[in-house]
């Protein structure tokens, strides 16, 4: 078998995998009722909260108290133990998020991340 038919075959295992892995987790999600998830709705963009909220330092973030909810892709995770770092691609850019284990419903940070 040439080196081209055996890396066919591995992306091919790998393909199934993932497909696999993907299933599961789908299953795990209409176990708990969430058949279709797909009734998420941002309503914000990182590109608007840099323009908001750019210039601004950390106290006086905290006293704005602002939430938001936001979608995208997470490009990178560091795991610190009880907290991460993400940072979220979205169709304005990226930001980086803080996400604390104990600001989560149970189980939901060991399952994410």
């Amino acid at each position: 078998m040439s080196e081209q038919q055996v890396q066919g075959a591995d992306q091919a295992l790998d393909l199934n995998n993932e497909l696999q892995s993907r299933r599961e987790k789908l299953a795990g999600l209409r176990e708990n009722g969430i058949a279709f998830p797909n009734d998420f709705r941002r309503d914000s963009t990182s590109d608007k909260l840099h323009a908001a909220y750019g210039d601004k330092d950390n106290e006086e973030l905290e006293a704005l108290g602002v939430e938001v909810t936001v979608a995208g892709r997470m490009m990178t995770r560091r795991i610190m133990g009880k907290a991460s770092f993400v940072t979220l691609q979205d169709v304005g850019g990226r930001i980086q998020l803080y996400v604390a284990r104990d600001d989560l419903a149970e189980g939901v940070y060991n399952e994410q991340f």
